[in-house]
């Protein structure tokens, strides 16, 4: 199994004739190819020759076929992309008294604006002042920015792919490892949660965390083409409380080891921080679903929590 799809004799012969027929072709051509030999599309029919790119590296690191040269020297556009500083105005929000803050708050999308200025901001928001950082995001992924009606930044949430193990997550949902590798993609991993720096304004990341969470699986059907059934987060214990995902009716469910996820891969062990492990269900049926008993999504818009 090699980017979550099964990969035989057949699928490596196949692999094997269109490399044999195109030599001239880029990596690139070869991949979307495949992808569309393969009808390799997300939910809302884009073809997934990314996955297909990677998947043909991987087969070449294992032996099992050659690829042909890169055309062009791969260029690390997360390390060097520039991030303009917020204006300060924007990086340090609510600057008047609470009293005078005018509602409602506004939750934006950004991923899917076609108001580059937003995406923009939102990404030197986080590169700023979490202290992760944040440098870009692959994959699916929602992106979130609320602001109060004057248009000041308030928060960020980024929402990616879910851990691929978690024994604690793991032994919640009930699944075993064929149905995890077949639903991981129902869940969503909230990467990153920033309140910006500013006045304390009590109940807005329990505030923020609940509304978000309402309308998180809607908005990640019409960008992908299926639901999301469960959140997760984990919070560095030694940093966080996690008061605000506990207001917000996250639970917790146990935490890491304080292992790495290079451990495997060059026999040395990684100390890194422990993290509670905090989950929100967005479906009262999320177990069934995620076991697989049920392949039918919700009709509903409005996901509830269990």
């Amino acid at each position: 199994m090699i980017q979550a799809r099964p990969i035989g004799a057949t699928e490596l012969e196949q692999i094997r004739q269109l490399l044999a027929a195109h030599p001239d072709w880029s990596r690139r051509q070869l991949s979307q190819q495949l992808a569309r030999q393969w009808e390799w599309r997300n939910g809302v029919g884009q073809l997934k020759d990314m996955a297909a790119r990677s998947l043909l590296v991987k087969l070449e690191q294992r032996g099992w076929i050659v690829l042909p040269p890169r055309r062009r020297r791969p260029c690390n556009r997360l390390r060097d992309k520039r991030r303009p500083q917020p204006p300060l105005a924007q990086f340090s929000p609510l600057l008047t008294p609470l009293a005078v803050v005018v509602r409602p708050l506004i939750i934006t999308e950004v991923s899917t604006s076609t108001d580059a200025s937003q995406r923009a901001l939102f990404e030197s928001l986080l590169h700023y002042s979490h202290y992760l950082s944040h440098r870009s995001t692959v994959g699916e992924n929602l992106q979130y920015l609320v602001g109060d009606s004057q248009g000041h930044p308030l928060a960020c949430l980024l929402f990616g792919a879910a851990a691929w193990q978690c024994a604690q997550r793991d032994h919640y949902i009930g699944w075993d490892p064929s149905q995890r590798l077949q639903n991981l993609h129902l869940l969503a991993n909230n990467t990153r949660f920033l309140i910006l720096p500013g006045p304390q304004r009590p109940q807005l990341a329990s505030w923020v965390l609940s509304q978000v969470s309402r309308r998180l699986s809607r908005d990640w059907r019409a960008k992908y083409g299926h639901p999301i059934y469960l959140l997760e987060s984990f919070v560095e214990r030694d940093r966080f409380a996690g008061t605000s995902y506990r207001a917000a009716n996250w639970v917790r469910v146990g935490q890491t080891k304080g292992r790495s996820r290079q451990d495997r891969r060059d026999g040395t062990w990684h100390q890194v921080p422990v993290k509670d492990v905090y989950l929100y269900a967005l479906h009262r049926r999320f177990r069934e679903r995620l076991q697989g008993q049920s392949a039918q999504p919700p009709t509903s818009g409005h996901e509830l929590p269990g």
